[in-house]
């Protein structure tokens, strides 16, 4: 199901015109109004001009690179930007949303998935205020009360998984990398310690999924990090 007819707008900041043509095609059929720019800097531009409410970003750009715009947009704005590259190495991708990105999606790319991160990232804009509610499918997480409930019952969590669950509630939809996961839940000295992730990503998911074994909910972003899987 397509957004309301140009309910949102997309800044498209990629290089190649032909990626160009195709976001639009693609976006303008999901019901976006759609801007573009070739360059880094005709990006920023744009970005403070025709304030998009989504950005999709390319990292190899002929004036800066995309690591850099993004840099430059978080200076002075929050809007959700995705990350489309054919760049596909860890590090790039740990870089990426560590600068500030909400999302990557490697090129070749589902236009029915782009889509979907679109409509994601329109919705968590921003992290939910502490006394918000969280609602995805079965679970629900009471960020107030601390309450975590799967298909109508309430299930127990220790504060550790509880912690670590509240992270990534609060970036639904969004990767969180492992280092902010572990510097939010264990503390800054403990920013190398993944295998705390692997841990209690297990111990969470035995809880909250119906089959652990294929989890839909608490999703493995492989070296990257973890992201609470909400329904499209």
């Amino acid at each position: 199901m397509s957004e309301s007819p140009l309910s949102h707008s997309v800044l498209v900041v990629d290089d190649e015109p032909q990626i160009r043509r195709l976001l639009r095609v693609t976006l303008e059929a999901g019901g976006y109004r759609v801007w573009e720019a070739a360059t880094g800097n005709d990006g920023i531009v744009e970005a403070a001009q025709r304030k998009p409410d989504v950005v999709v970003l390319d990292l190899g750009l002929p004036d800066l690179d995309g690591l850099t715009v993004l840099k430059r947009l978080r200076e002075w704005t929050r809007v959700p930007v995705l990350i489309l590259t054919v760049r596909d190495g860890d590090d790039e991708k740990v870089a990426a949303l560590d600068a500030g990105a909400d999302d990557y999606v490697t090129k070749p790319f589902s236009t029915p998935e782009l889509l979907a991160r679109v409509r994601v990232a329109l919705r968590h804009a921003q992290p939910l205020p502490e006394d918000a509610v969280f609602r995805a499918g079965r679970i629900e997480v009471d960020l107030a009360s601390r309450r975590v409930v799967v298909a109508g019952h309430e299930v127990r969590l220790t504060p550790t998984e509880y912690a670590f669950l509240r992270v990534l509630a609060r970036h639904a939809g969004r990767v969180v990398t492992q280092r902010q996961i572990l510097t939010e839940v264990w503390g800054p000295k403990s920013a190398g310690q993944t295998h705390y992730l692997r841990v209690y990503a297990a111990h969470l998911r035995e809880k909250l999924e119906r089959d652990p074994s294929r989890p839909e909910l608490i999703v493995t972003e492989p070296a990257v990090g973890y992201r609470l899987a909400i329904p499209s």
